[in-house]
């Protein structure tokens, strides 16, 4: 059986992935551990290497845990890594993000505005439907600030340029956290926001069989 580790997003956790449809598959959900101060993304993802315990895994990553994915894919070898609404190098981040990360603006950002739902964040998310609303301010409100705090930092100030030729990527066309026109290479979600796990699970999880099948 194909194993695969899961790496929630940034204002995500398990829950995101599960309308997906993995069955036949020995699938494993990467716990978020507490960050060092000024840790970078490389050095986390080494750190996150101890929980997987099968040999060349496929690695799939939601968002900001596909940039994880990505640098954690550098350290260890493996099978496949999909990437879904996501960034495979630093150049796919928004150049206002980057610009932020490097005058510091992102730390003037009060953690408790990104961790509450209203319309704002509705629309950044791309959730439209009540049940699915109701579970991103259950996600958001159960989101450690001082990891959200970090996690935002070494997204800003992430400075991959290179990724393993065995990457995958999935995103979504009305994708307003990280625009579809920032990325290269994909295979585009036709209507798909940020969290389009949970708002087109059906066609991402045809895509993730014949893609893992394959």
């Amino acid at each position: 059986m194909k194993n695969i580790y899961l790496f929630s997003g940034l204002g995500a956790d398990h829950r995101a992935f599960a309308p997906l449809q993995l069955t036949g598959f020995s699938v494993t959900h990467i716990r978020w551990i507490q960050p060092f101060r000024n840790e970078s993304m490389e050095q986390y993802a080494r750190r996150l290497t101890n929980q997987i315990t099968t040999p060349n895994p496929t690695l799939i990553g939601l968002s900001f845990g596909g940039m994880l994915a990505v640098e954690v894919a550098k350290l260890i070898p493996s099978e496949r890594v999909v990437l879904l609404a996501s960034a495979k190098t630093r150049s796919e981040i928004p150049v206002y993000f980057r610009l932020a990360g490097a005058l510091h603006l992102h730390k003037l950002l009060p953690a408790r505005l990104l961790t509450e739902t209203n319309r704002l964040i509705y629309w950044l998310f791309g959730v439209k439907t009540n049940s699915n609303k109701e579970l991103l301010s259950d996600i958001l409100h159960d989101t450690d600030p001082i990891f959200l705090k970090w996690a935002i930092n070494a997204i800003v100030t992430w400075r991959n340029v290179a990724f393993p030729n065995n990457v995958f990527h999935i995103h979504g066309t009305e994708d307003r956290v990280l625009p579809i026109c920032f990325i290269r290479s994909s295979v585009p979600v036709i209507g798909g926001g940020h969290l389009m796990t949970l708002e087109c699970a059906p066609a991402i999880s045809l895509i993730l069989q014949q893609v893992l099948d394959s």
